[in-house]
């Protein structure tokens, strides 16, 4: 089709291509309407797919980026910082992941080390001290595990952002866009509405990583993403989010534009209904959102 599109302009071009269009268009849903979790894991991690700042340029205006945690160094796999999402300021923070070789280096390829929680919570606390929102992209196979990472304290840092996230006094919306791997997703995703692209994956460790683990073996990773339930679809039925964004036929890095404005045009919709509560109401809120995940009904089992 590409071909195609460099020969002269005639009528019989105009016909194939739209021909070739329909034909792609048909195949392409077909094909991503039938994925399986191994192949949402896949696409989720698609290197053209939409990253934080792409999210930023669109949805965004007049944003600056904040760097450095004030304690050690800045963190370039997480940006954070402040903008207009509309006309109402609001504060960001998200992963950013690498599209060429020196970029991933540079991003550490979307996994944080402590120093970017870090820079992350002192954003979200000054969202909190001048009330604006919070919004979160996600997008991680996991927070850094090198020894440099866990001699500055990691895991604190992750435990810390849940602590504070938990009772931040503004509205948070996160949102999936790709990978939501383990605590280092979960680091800036404890949010009152947690949001999924249809084709991204949320879990507690990696497909390839579970199959080491249980199985001691990687190989079994298609295996580990269906028993994990890592899909949106799977993630909505079991309450770990809240709602799932409809991507573009042939996802998001089919056409970008098109799925980041679907995502804004549903953070708005959140953002509003939030933004109109009393911070008692809103705490209330994320509190019973987190405590309902995991319960266990003994009672339902036994039958």
């Amino acid at each position: 089709m590409t071909e195609l599109e460099g020969y002269p302009d005639s009528p019989a071009k105009s016909r194939d291509l739209a021909r070739f269009q329909e034909k792609l268009l048909k195949v392409s849903k077909e094909i991503y309407k039938g994925l399986t979790p191994w192949q949402k894991t896949l696409v989720a991690r698609h290197p053209a797919r939409p990253f934080c700042l792409d999210y930023v340029r669109v949805l965004l205006h007049d944003f600056v980026e904040w760097r450095g945690d004030r304690a050690f160094a800045d963190d370039p796999s997480i940006v954070a910082g402040f903008g207009f999402f509309g006309d109402r300021p609001v504060a960001v923070v998200g992963h950013q992941k690498g599209r060429d070789t020196k970029e991933k280096i540079r991003r550490n390829f979307g996994m944080p080390r402590p120093e970017g929680y870090r820079k992350a919570l002192r954003v979200m606390k000054l969202a909190e001290k001048f009330r604006r929102p919070v919004l979160s992209f996600i997008d991680t196979p996991g927070a850094y595990p090198g020894l440099d990472s866990e001699e500055r304290g990691v895991s604190e840092a992750i435990a810390r952002n849940l602590y504070e996230m938990s009772r931040l006094a503004v509205p948070i919306v996160a949102t999936v866009t790709g990978e939501g791997g383990s605590g280092g997703a979960l680091g800036i995703g404890i949010a009152d509405v947690v949001l999924m692209l249809e084709h991204s994956v949320y879990s507690v460790i990696s497909p390839e990583g579970c199959a080491a683990i249980l199985w001691k073996d990687q190989s079994r990773a298609k295996e580990a993403a269906e028993a994990m339930k890592v899909t949106a679809a799977d993630c909505k039925a079991l309450g770990v989010i809240d709602s799932v964004i409809p991507e573009p036929p042939g996802g998001a890095h089919a056409d970008p534009f098109v799925a980041i404005e679907a995502v804004g045009r549903e953070i708005a919709a959140h953002l509003g209904r939030l933004s109109a509560l009393p911070v008692e109401k809103l705490l209330d809120g994320r509190y019973e959102k987190f405590r309902r995940m995991g319960v266990w009904d003994g009672a339902a089992a036994a039958r």
